[in-house]
């Protein structure tokens, strides 16, 4: 069991389903949480219910995208808990336009949808660390926790902008993990979780109909994913904790999958 009392914990993202329930386990530990997402009333409902539950949590809202608006919600952040030690960066997404399809080849996805996927979950992860990483270096210890994507670790078709960019995020968390430790201290750790397919409001359009039952792209990926289900937000709790707690104090740059099984089978 994770031990987090007292330590403080920002979320970016937290106002979706995957990092919602990651920012209640949390608590669920005892961090205190900030709960940050681009809308605030998503970020609050979740802040809410973890006040509901007895645990600390703070609604803060800001845009990944700006450091100006990040630095604000650091200044917020440090008058409400304190420094963070914890940082989580799952805000990401796709879109349609920059997904192929029979409809927009790949020939004509427009670049300005290839840059909006690359900028928010590629760079909406460096600039986080850019600001919040700072409060680790002043304490000498902290986590960082990056959310790619099996689109990482296996290219996936269709989705050309989103793989490339989560392979990115996978990439730059296992040179944040070597530049901390070799400038700064080996006691702030820097790893990333991949999940495997789990139903989201971004990809929901890839994976079921409109009544609900898999597409021909769904049908494949649980033929091809051995636990024969989609991933849950559940399923990343115990990986989640096991990297914030002190007992995985030797795993620094490392890329965990959580799914299913999907990145073991062949196919065959």
């Amino acid at each position: 069991m994770a031990h987090l009392k007292g330590k403080v914990a920002l979320v970016t993202g937290g106002g979706g389903v995957l990092c919602g329930a990651m920012s209640k386990a949390l608590a669920e530990h005892g961090a205190r949480v900030a709960v940050m997402d681009v809308k605030l009333e998503a970020a609050e409902r979740v802040a809410e219910e973890i006040r509901s539950q007895g645990g600390e949590a703070t609604a803060i809202a800001a845009d990944v995208l700006s450091r100006e608006s990040l630095e604000a919600a650091r200044e917020k952040i440090h008058e409400v808990f304190g420094l963070v030690e914890i940082l989580i960066n799952g805000a990401g997404g796709n879109r349609p336009e920059a997904t192929a399809s029979p409809d927009r080849p790949f020939f004509a996805i427009p670049p300005e949808a290839i840059q909006w996927v690359f900028n928010l979950n590629c760079l909406g992860t460096i600039l986080p660390c850019q600001v919040f990483v700072p409060d680790m270096i002043q304490l000498q210890r902290g986590v960082v926790i990056n959310i790619t994507s099996m689109a990482a670790i296996r290219p996936l078709t269709r989705v050309v902008a989103y793989g490339a960019a989560k392979a990115a995020v996978a990439n730059f968390t296992q040179w944040l993990a070597v530049h901390l430790a070799q400038n700064y201290t080996p006691k702030i750790r820097v790893n990333a979780i991949a999940p495997g397919f789990f139903l989201t409001e971004q990809n929901r359009y890839l994976l079921v109909d409109e009544a609900g039952n898999p597409t021909p792209r769904g049908q494949t990926i649980l033929a091809h994913t051995p636990a024969g289900r989609y991933g849950e937000p559940a399923d990343l709790i115990s990986t989640l904790l096991w990297l914030v707690d002190d007992q995985s104090a030797f795993i620094t740059g490392a890329i965990i999958p959580v799914d299913g099984g999907f990145s073991a089978f062949s196919g065959v």
